[in-house]
């Protein structure tokens, strides 16, 4: 039996990829809210930032149709090279395949537009091709309907893919609330785009550890115990 799947995902063992983020792209998903969609994709790329995942940004027919990357996307790394191509399939770029291989890390983990096409074909391509494995960001890619999202992703499980969510990535690699590194911009992080969850921290924060409600400007809160404590 194959254990590669069963490995955790961790700092060290995984990289990124982000397929066509770009807004003629997004106005044709139908299967998940679009500012839901940018909210996780950024989320996501912020939890990369903390943890210094090697991420790759590639793109297709910016100036011909889909036009510029989420500037919020493009604001967290602001130095990346934008690879852009032709293909719907990223795989068929030597520049996506020369970026992938450099990082050194079979494990790939997944966010783009759209799910039933640009997604589906790179992911068979590079476990096919590549003996990378896939692991879709589900939440943070999005297909023209909620049927062509959902039989995509059914089709890439079938072939191996494993389906995830850009928290389950983002508290993967965290792993340990020990780990004071990166706790306190994990936290932050939460806070700004996890939702019903980040609206728990803050209220963790200012209610039982009796943070201040409002911070102006000035030095950041002391830290405070995790929501989940460290055994």
């Amino acid at each position: 039996m194959s254990t590669e799947k069963l490995q955790v995902l961790t700092p060290q063992n995984s990289q990124l990829i982000f397929i066509d983020h770009q807004p003629q792209m997004a106005f044709g998903v139908q299967s998940i809210d679009r500012q839901t969609l940018k909210n996780n994709t950024v989320g996501l790329a912020k939890a990369a930032k903390i943890f210094d995942i090697p991420t790759t940004i590639t793109t297709v027919e910016t100036e011909s149709f889909s036009g510029h990357t989420y500037p919020e996307l493009l604001s967290v790394f602001p130095e990346h090279p934008l690879l852009e191509r032709t293909s719907m399939n990223s795989w068929d770029d030597q520049k996506v395949r020369d970026a992938l291989a450099q990082n050194g890390r079979k494990k790939v983990i997944v966010s783009g537009l759209w799910t039933e096409v640009c997604n589906t074909t790179f992911a068979l391509s590079a476990m096919l091709e590549g003996g990378y494995e896939i692991y879709m960001v589900a939440d943070a890619s999005g297909g023209t309907s909620v049927d062509a999202h959902n039989y995509a992703m059914d089709r890439m499980v079938q072939a191996g893919v494993v389906p995830m969510t850009w928290q389950q990535v983002l508290l993967e690699w965290q792993r340990d609330w020990a780990h004071r590194d990166s706790y306190d911009a994990v936290m932050d992080l939460v806070k700004e785009h996890s939702g019903a969850y980040g609206m728990g921290v803050d209220y963790a924060y200012t209610m039982v550890h009796k943070a201040p409600e409002r911070v102006e400007h000035g030095p950041t809160v002391d830290p405070v115990p995790a929501p989940i404590a460290a055994e």
